[in-house]
């Protein structure tokens, strides 16, 4: 139960900054490129990376980090970076094809999806 409430806590934390960081951006630069967005997933990229190898390489370290930080603040904060990590495991394993049919079919089938569930909003309208 304990894992679950520092999941809880740490997404809570992350999604609070995700909004926070997103409005700032868009009142800043406007709305017309998603600078929020791109800096929210490129630095959760960044946290998940980081974390992930310190608490690999720091096995003394309370495991109760890896709910924390990786899982709980980094999956409320951007999902972008999770996918980015997996990819980076493929590939760092010699997987390489894997890791490039994973980023085609989240693209492609992800780009479709969006269109599908915009479309299924619009109709229901």
């Amino acid at each position: 139960m304990h894992r679950y409430l520092l999941i809880a806590i740490g997404g809570a934390i992350g999604s609070m900054l995700r909004y926070f960081i997103g409005a700032q951006a868009a009142q800043r630069f406007g709305p017309r490129f998603p600078v929020g967005t791109l800096f929210i997933n490129i630095s959760a990229c960044l946290i998940i990376g980081f974390s992930v190898e310190f608490l690999n390489r720091h096995t003394d370290i309370n495991p109760a980090w890896r709910f924390l930080i990786p899982v709980g603040f980094v999956g409320g904060y951007s999902t972008f970076s999770t996918f980015e990590w997996e990819t980076w495991m493929d590939f760092t394993h010699g997987a390489f094809w894997v890791g490039m049919l994973y980023v085609a079919v989240s693209l492609v089938v992800g780009l479709i999806a969006v269109a599908a569930g915009s479309a299924l909003a619009r109709a229901s309208a």
